[in-house]
């Protein structure tokens, strides 16, 4: 009885709780009538008394029924009943502590108070003497007290499951809550892996079968010589290996999703060496790139394995950007740093004078914004900017000292 909970249930109540009610009000009569007769035995209460006595006890009994729904009330009938009739003590007993249990705690205390004024002294009024009127006063006390103490027992223990099932309802929420985070982020991290593969394959297609569709409207417009077979075959060669080049690492991709946590080797990860790689993909595209790197393969080789990814990712975001947005113009990939002094990727390109239509995929504005993040979560910051004709695209990495 700590707040101000109010457990009284006025809703329909289940089979359980009519059989346990219909069984305390049974328990309550059989009871109230065992203290009536030996009550009698012991001497003879006025007339007044010995009439009312069992109707008192009736009442009080039959009340139990509503204790649920109605504790007030219920309280409110049982005070006369267990001032003045001996058969309705058991039922008092079930009245105050169920008052206790259900009650908020302002309205239970002044309804202890309540039955303590009106029956303490009605020993006297029953008894007309007041040789034994301490016992009877001492003893009424007891009963009250003890009564609205297992019931305030009953409430705590009720209230304490209560938190206990709240506590346990929070705690599963908060789980469920954990794993939907945990799906979002796996989910986040695929569509990263998957833009930052694709992307750059399928540029790579787009600009081969561009250039292939170019000439062939060239040629049949007389506009320029026609392809040869030679030349048909080795463009539809190049366009098969980087299909077949982005399907190997698609599935490398999600191989490595799956492993990861696993205890697996991470070998499937792209490493900062790798972009020599990148490079000559692109300049097999006609792509003019010039890469300049300051790291040493010793200093590098210390850093952790998803340092070298995002270093990867740059470098490949800003290639791609390149070749989609302005492609034919020169790109300058730069890799500076060193331990204690930060890591910095830069990928320089110039604007585009105007859009073309042959072979130029369109973007979303993702694989920026999916870059972003990536570095972020390995603690660094990444910036673009257009200015004099140049787009600059720069990622700041931390690099610890040894």
């Amino acid at each position: 009885m700590t707040n101000g909970l109010d457990l009284a249930r006025p809703a329909g109540r289940t089979w359980r709780d009519r059989a346990v009610d219909a069984g305390l009000c049974c328990a309550a009569v059989f009871l109230g009538m065992v203290v009536l007769g030996v009550v009698r035995e012991q001497g003879d209460p006025p007339g007044w008394a010995a009439e009312l006595d069992p109707l008192l006890g009736l009442v009080a009994c039959c009340a139990l029924w509503w204790r649920r729904g109605s504790p007030l009330a219920v309280a409110l009938i049982g005070l006369p009943a267990v001032a003045l009739a001996t058969s309705a003590l058991p039922a008092g007993a079930l009245i105050v502590t169920n008052l206790a249990l259900r009650l908020r705690w302002r309205q239970a205390l002044l309804m202890l108070g309540a039955y303590v004024v009106c029956m303490v002294p009605s020993g006297l009024l029953l008894s007309g003497a007041a040789d034994d009127l301490w016992l009877d006063a001492a003893f009424s006390l007891a009963y009250l007290l003890a009564a609205f103490a297992s019931g305030s027992a009953l409430r705590s223990r009720r209230l304490l499951f209560e938190r206990l099932r709240a506590d346990a309802e929070r705690a599963r929420a908060e789980h469920e809550r954990r794993l939907a985070d945990a799906r979002r982020g796996e989910r986040q991290a695929i569509a990263r892996e998957m833009h930052d593969v694709l992307a750059h394959r399928i540029s790579l297609l787009s600009v081969h079968a561009g250039a292939l569709a170019y000439r062939t409207r060239q040629a049949e417009a007389g506009a320029g010589p026609a392809l040869s077979s030679a030349e048909v075959a080795e463009s539809a060669e190049v366009i098969r290996g980087n299909a077949h080049q982005a399907v190997e690492e698609l599935q490398e991709v999600l191989h490595l999703l799956r492993a990861e946590g696993g205890g697996e080797p991470v070998s499937l990860l792209p490493r900062i060496a790798d972009i020599d790689g990148l490079v000559a993909d692109a300049r097999a595209t006609g792509q003019p790139v010039d890469f300049r790197t300051e790291l040493t393969a010793d200093a590098v080789r210390a850093l952790r394995g998803q340092i070298h990814r995002t270093v990867y990712r740059v470098a490949q975001e800003g290639l791609t950007n390149a070749r989609k947005h302005a492609p034919g113009t020169a790109v300058s990939v730069r890799l500076a740093g060193g331990p204690g002094g930060g890591l910095t990727v830069e990928v320089r390109n110039g604007l585009a004078a105007a859009p073309r239509a042959d072979g130029t995929v369109p973007g979303t504005g993702a694989g920026l914004t999916g870059l972003a993040e990536r570095v972020r979560l390995d603690g660094g910051t990444l910036d673009h900017a257009a200015a004099d004709g140049t787009f600059t695209l720069r990622a700041r990495l931390p690099w610890p000292a040894r």
